[in-house]
Parts: structure tokens; C-alpha cells; sequence
């Protein structure tokens, strides 16, 4: 319990320290110096693999993990487990968990020749046997596991990180005894992926910040000068920005238009009276953030969108509310989506719904709630179950039409973060409910 505690209260420190630099005084936050980040991401690491990690197993009645990959063939899960100095496996990598029951805890442990950093012991000496299966399959005899957990899964990428020649020498070494004990690890690395500490999500409110300072920088005319910033302007500097901020894109941002069709221009210079719409996501301490918002930039004597554009936005918060409140534990994604689209359709709003979950990765493992082309469910994916403590990117869209610009369709495509706790969703540092104005 003593460690426990002294973690936490370390754990506090650093999030202190975190939401310090993210509120840096000037223009964008600034984000935390290399060597503060190693300090916040291991500290999550310690406290998930002494809190998550054993309870995801326990919950899936498994008592042995084996996590098996190569030097930039990496298991997807493989770098969510190791300190944040390791960029990379290192040759062959082996990590193994092994639940000791709730007295004891889990071990945690790695058959390499050096420790991974101060999580995993090392047990495998090559001068005495070289042989690094064979150190893996003893270790696994040593503590007879009843389920072994592997990397396998048809319906998760995140779960299918064990190739298939690593596969074929772990059953040889291990034997046809231990081999029948093997399982997939699909549910436990999904649980692992998408679960999220309290802290996590204390500071992922403040990624949520940094996002949409950025998109609001972005969409001003700071930025854009109409009639000679081009789209594609902005999408390089929402890309430089990221980059200068210390921060990594995990996707190309993009920044299109929409115009009245009886508009003469037809290319992608920003002009007054365009519609803009912005998809843009970065990872910051290990964590992947993806928000589309909207801006409009007014004509000369405007001081405010058309009513159109305004009812526009105002119908996509609508089908926001309608989705989030389909959110309940146990429920699958497929089940929110059916429910969500009932109501939508109900109340004569045309849209769409594609929300997935967010973490780790910017597509992030969990239950997948509609694709742009799976408006009927997702098989698979979308068979998952919501659980507590997660966290994801509520992405739709509303179309209306627009009397102002002669009842033409507009497509209204937002996407905004959020977390799924007992006390319900909560969206990340708010949402986008009145567009951008560019002067």
C-alpha cells in the first residue's frame, strides 16, 4: 500500500507540472521537456501494470502472458508496455506477466539478456544457455499457468501481434502439454488498450485544450487571409505548428470547403463567405488526440454565420447528444449505433454516425460504433462491449440544407473527444457548439 501511495502522490506532481506547461502564458500552450514526459508516462506505466493490468487478466481468467515480437516488427501492444526510453523492441523481445493471486500481485518479467528498465527483471543468462525458447519455455514450466495468453485475434489488429513463425517456435519449445494451454489474449489487450487511469484522464481534458487552441489559432487570421491563404496552406501549418510544439501528427490534418455551388470560384483558395471544416489529431504522452470543427468567414458587413450555417451546427450537437446518451456499460457498439440512429431518424435529422475509441492509438482499440460505410453496424469491431473508463471521438455527421445559400446541402462533420466514466460522457475540454469566425 505504501507504494501505492507514494506513486500517487508522485503521479500528482507530475500532473501538476503537466497542466503547468500546457497553461504556459502566450499563444499556444507550450508542452512538457522531454525528460518531464519520460517522467509522467512511466509513472502511468508503474501504476497501470500495478492496477489495470492484473485486474484485465483476472477478469478474463488468465494467469500467464506472453508478449513476443522483434526489433521494428513490434507487437502493436509491445510499446504501451515498456518505459518510455524504449523506442523499439530490442532483437528478439519477451515479456511475460504472471498473476500470483492478489496476495502476492502480478510478476512482471523479461527473457532478454537486460532488465527493460526498472519494470522487468531480466531471467535469461545467454552464457550459460543460449538458447532464448528455451529459457522462455522453462520459465513458463517453473510456474505451470492454466491459460496462456498470446497475441492472437481475427477481429483486433491490436491483439494479432504474434507472427506466425514466433508462434510455430512457442508451441515447439513449450511442448503439446503447455500448447494446449495457449488462448487468445484478444479481450485482455483490448482491456489493457482502452482502459484508462483517472489521471489519464485528468490530462487528456488538457490535450483536449491544446487541440482546440490549436484549431482555433489555426482557423483565425492569424492564419488566413482571405482570398489568398489556400486550404492546403493551412493544412501545412497545422502540420509545422504540431511539430514545432514538440508534438508528433498521427495523421495528415486537412482543412476543405464549402461554398455556395453558384459561387464562379471553384478552387481552394479560403474565401469570405466559405464554410471550413478541419480534421487534425497529434500524440502527446503516448496519448492520441482527433477533433474536426467548423469556421465560417464572414462577408463583408456580417458580424455572424447565416442562420442556416448556425441551425447547421446546432442539428450536429444534436445528434451528439442523441449518441452519447445511447452510452451504457456492457452495452456493444453495434447496439449504441442501432439505438443512436433509431433516435436520429426519429426526429427527421440526416446524418451518419463513425465514433471509435481513442488512447493509445488514434483508431484506438474498443467497441467501434459505425463506420462512414457500415451505417448497419460493424460485425466484429462493433461486437465489443462499452466499459467504464475509457475514452473516445464522438465523429458524425448532420446534413441540412441551407435556405441562405439557395437550399443547397451542407455536410456538418464534427468530432470531438470525450470520456466514458460512471459519472457518464464527459467531452474533453468541452465542444465546438458556435463556429470559428474569420474576419
Amino acid at each position: 500500500m505504501k507504494k501505492t501511495t507514494g506513486l500517487s502522490l508522485l503521479l500528482v506532481g507530475l500532473f501538476s507540472l503537466a497542466v503547468g506547461f500546457l497553461r504556459a502564458e502566450g499563444g499556444l500552450p507550450g508542452v512538457l521537456p522531454v525528460k518531464e514526459q519520460a517522467r509522467v508516462v512511466n509513472a502511468w506505466l508503474e501504476k497501470r501494470l500495478e492496477v489495470i493490468l492484473p485486474e484485465i487478466m483476472r477478469r478474463e481468467g488468465v494467469d500467464m502472458w506472453l508478449v513476443i515480437c522483434q526489433e521494428y516488427n513490434e507487437d502493436p501492444v509491445y510499446l504501451t508496455l515498456v518505459p518510455f526510453e524504449h523506442l523499439s523492441a530490442r532483437r528478439l523481445s519477451m515479456l511475460a506477466f504472471f498473476d500470483r493471486g492478489k496476495e502476492k500481485g502480478l510478476e512482471k518479467f523479461s527473457v532478454s539478456r537486460y532488465p527493460v528498465g526498472n519494470l522487468y527483471r531480466a531471467v535469461w543468462n545467454p552464457e550459460k544457455d543460449p538458447d532464448q525458447w528455451a529459457a522462455l519455455a522453462e520459465q513458463v514450466r517453473a510456474r505451470n499457468p492454466k491459460k496462456i495468453a498470446v497475441d492472437e485475434s481475427a477481429t483486433f489488429a491490436f491483439a494479432d501481434g504474434l507472427t506466425a513463425t514466433n508462434k510455430q517456435l512457442l508451441v515447439r519449445y513449450l511442448g503439446p502439454e503447455y500448447a494446449r494451454r495457449l488462448v487468445s489474449a484478444e479481450r485482455l489487450v483490448v482491456g489493457w488498450l482502452e482502459t484508462r487511469l483517472p489521471e489519464e484522464i485528468e490530462v487528456y481534458h488538457q490535450l483536449a485544450r491544446l487541440a482546440h487552441l490549436l484549431i482555433a489559432e489555426a482557423f483565425s487570421n492569424a492564419v488566413i487571409t482571405p482570398g489568398i491563404t489556400t486550404s492546403e496552406d493551412v493544412e501545412w501549418w497545422l502540420w509545422q505548428k504540431i511539430n514545432s510544439l514538440g508534438l508528433k501528427a498521427w495523421f495528415s490534418p486537412t482543412v476543405d470547403i464549402q461554398r455556395p455551388k453558384s459561387s464562379v470560384h471553384k478552387d481552394n483558395v479560403i474565401r469570405r463567405g466559405d464554410l471550413l471544416h478541419c480534421d487534425v489529431g497529434f500524440t502527446y504522452l503516448r496519448l492520441n488526440t482527433d477533433h474536426q470543427e467548423l469556421a465560417y468567414v464572414l462577408k463583408p458587413g456580417e458580424t455572424e454565420p447565416p442562420a442556416g450555417l448556425k441551425a447547421a451546427l446546432a442539428c450536429g450537437n444534436r445528434l451528439q447528444d442523441i449518441l452519447v446518451s445511447e452510452f451504457k456499460s456492457g452495452r456493444t457498439g453495434n447496439e449504441v449505433l442501432a439505438a443512436a440512429l433509431g433516435q436520429m431518424r426519429a426526429e427527421g435529422i440526416k446524418g451518419s454516425i463513425y465514433t471509435h475509441p481513442l488512447g493509445f492509438h488514434g483508431h484506438a482499440a474498443g467497441p467501434t460504433i459505425g463506420l462512414w460505410d457500415k451505417q448497419d453496424g460493424v460485425p466484429g469491431q462493433g461486437d465489443y462491449p462499452l466499459a467504464y473508463d475509457t475514452c473516445y471521438s464522438i465523429e458524425l455527421n448532420c446534413r441540412r440544407q441551407i435556405p441562405e445559400w439557395g437550399n443547397q446541402e451542407v455536410l456538418i462533420g464534427l468530432e470531438q473527444n470525450a470520456s466514458f466514466t460512471r459519472e457518464g460522457v464527459i467531452y474533453l475540454d468541452g465542444r465546438q457548439t458556435a463556429l470559428h469566425l474569420i474576419y
